[in-house]
């Protein structure tokens, strides 16, 4: 079964954490801090291979997670980093943030590769909060977390040409004959129920051609199979229209056509086609083909007849997709997505938002202090009292108390909850 949709969830890894530790050597007074910091957890990236052509391995393994950062030594060691995890998918593999259009993967090559979850940082060691002030630190932060989502994987399958038209035009028929492609045919509509890759080789140039399932009128709005197969298309450069020579009406085929491609991605009604009438052995097409070439010529398109079965004009038809193909700039790719992409506006990481939620509940909100509270290891009382510095310095404090917050009250920051106005807490 041909699987090009699936769901699954990535987790980066976490950060290892940083320690205290001082240098205890038996000649050396007062060795000062020595805990390292903990080592970067591995983050997560979906890359392109072409050796796998759907996605049904995400049917089943639906779970990705990185290795976390190892945590920091004595000495000042650091942890080791976590280890990559690589998720290989198919070529024309899509990759969006669940339930949103955010695309964070777009791989159209072999190889190339995009950053899904970032990896958390290490935790500093006490080493690294060594000042003039503070001669023996005794604190160190957690590992940071990793990130973590829920994507939605599409695929598109990447072809030179892509074979359009109505069901039964003889779409199959054609891709089988061109290629070693070997697709299921038979005289009734929708038997191609999946895209089918094909690779003829013309004048020692290979082209790839893409059998798209068969489309009828509100394939945009998922009658028939058009919705399910419709992205398909995009990805090819050009496409070879097959019209149906037994059909009562192949110039409305055509419109029907067009303009269900063109209500599902306008970009694709500028796409170059080939307009090609199919069953050339049947009286009926040839008789009607004049009539249809003049109905059709104001469409620009290069037209021709040809027989799939008989073969009659089918070495022709190759000729002339080589020759667009060759017409068309090159396929610009996509530049590796080493980093990941803005997801939104930039905004200010040290901005933050304090809302009451109830009487003595309050919840403070804004990347950097969430991610500072996440880190703090509250183990050790420095690190508490670092905390209210940091409070301070962002104007939260101030914010929290021209708000009217009270000792005892409840403040909400990420996943930490604390007192406020108590020794070893928020208070000052």
């Amino acid at each position: 079964m041909f699987f090009d949709r699936a769901k699954i969830h990535v987790q980066a890894g976490a950060g290892g954490n940083g320690i205290v530790a001082f240098r205890r050597e038996k000649f050396v007074a007062k060795g000062g801090p020595a805990g390292g910091n903990g080592g970067r957890g591995g983050s997560v990236y979906i890359v392109a291979d072409a050796n796998i052509n759907t996605l049904h391995a995400f049917r089943r393994n639906v779970h990705y997670r990185a290795e976390r950062g190892r945590h920091g030594g004595g000495t000042k060691k650091v942890g080791a980093t976590g280890d990559d995890l690589l998720i290989r998918a198919p070529v024309g593999t899509v990759a969006r943030i669940a339930d949103s259009d955010t695309v964070l993967a777009d791989l159209v090559r072999d190889g190339q590769r995009a950053l899904v979850a970032r990896g958390g940082r290490g935790g500093r060691g006490n080493a690294a909060f060594k000042s003039g002030r503070n001669r023996a630190p005794r604190l160190a932060e957690n590992g940071e977390a990793g990130e973590e989502r829920w994507l939605e994987l599409e695929l598109k399958m990447v072809a030179d040409a892509g074979i359009i038209g109505v069901p039964n035009a003889g779409k199959s028929t054609l891709l089988s004959v061109i290629s070693e492609a070997t697709p299921k045919i038979a005289e009734y509509p929708f038997t191609t129920v999946v895209p089918n890759l094909g690779v003829a080789e013309v004048n020692h140039v290979q082209i790839v051609f893409a059998d798209i399932p068969g489309l009828l009128e509100g394939a945009h709005d998922g009658v028939g199979l058009g919705l399910e197969f419709l992205r398909h298309i995009e990805r090819s450069r050009i496409l070879v229209h097959l019209l149906d020579g037994a059909s009562p009406d192949p110039a409305g085929d055509f419109a029907v056509i067009n303009q269900e491609m063109r209500l599902f991605n306008p970009t694709l009604a500028d796409r170059p086609q080939i307009i090609v009438l199919n069953k050339l052995d049947l009286p009926q097409a040839r008789e009607i083909w004049p009539g249809l070439q003049e109905a059709l010529a104001e469409t620009g398109s290069p037209m021709l007849a040809i027989s799939a079965v008989t073969g009659e004009n089918v070495q022709q038809l190759l000729y002339d997709v080589k020759e667009q193909l060759e017409r068309l700039p090159d396929p610009v790719e996509t530049a590796e997505a080493e980093e990941l992409p803005t997801l939104a506006p930039v905004e200010d990481e040290r901005s933050f938002r304090v809302t009451r939620l109830e009487a003595d509940l309050w919840q403070v909100q804004g990347v950097e202090i969430e991610r500072v509270a996440q880190m703090t290891n509250w183990d050790y009382y420095e690190a508490g009292l670092r905390f209210q510095r940091i409070l301070s310095a962002m104007g939260i404090s101030d914010t929290l108390r021209e708000q009217g917050v009270q000792d005892g009250d409840t403040v909400v920051i990420g996943a930490t909850e604390l007192v406020w106005g108590y020794e070893n807490a928020l208070g000052e």
